[in-house]
């Protein structure tokens, strides 16, 4: 998997992919339109952070690149990678249950908070790319 150049892109499947884990500098892009969303993504290797409709959707420290990032009904899967062990928070449904899996390993059951946030940790140093998948 390699950093995602343009910042943002759509994927042939409709997934998209953002963030580039290696930039020195802070870097974004706004108002990038995919599915009738307004998307906006700033990144750098300190911090990824994805909105949707100016809404929180996805965080990393430190950045992180992410490919094939799919939400749906159910919860929202993706593809991540980093030079380090990140915290990656998830925008969800406010005070929901899902079952979080990493690389096909299930983590275990946990609970979004009042905001709808989700937090898990991911090993990723020296690792390459890891399967995250969080359903309702």
């Amino acid at each position: 998997m390699a950093v995602v150049e343009e910042l943002l892109r759509t994927e042939a499947d409709g997934a998209i992919s953002f963030g580039n884990h290696k930039l020195e500098t802070k870097a974004k892009l706004e108002d990038y339109e995919h599915a009738g969303d307004l998307l906006k993504v700033k990144t750098f290797k300190s911090m990824t952070k994805l909105e949707k409709n100016g809404m929180f959707t996805y965080e990393s420290v430190p950045g992180t690149s992410v490919n094939h990032f799919v939400e749906t009904e159910n919860g929202v899967s993706f593809l991540v990678e980093g030079d380090e062990d990140a915290q990656i928070t998830v925008g969800l449904e406010d005070e929901t249950e899902y079952d979080v899996w990493v690389d096909d390993v299930n983590i275990g059951r946990m609970k979004t908070n009042l905001g709808g946030k989700l937090n898990i940790s991911v090993e990723l140093a020296g690792v390459g790319e890891v399967a995250v998948k969080i359903v309702k």
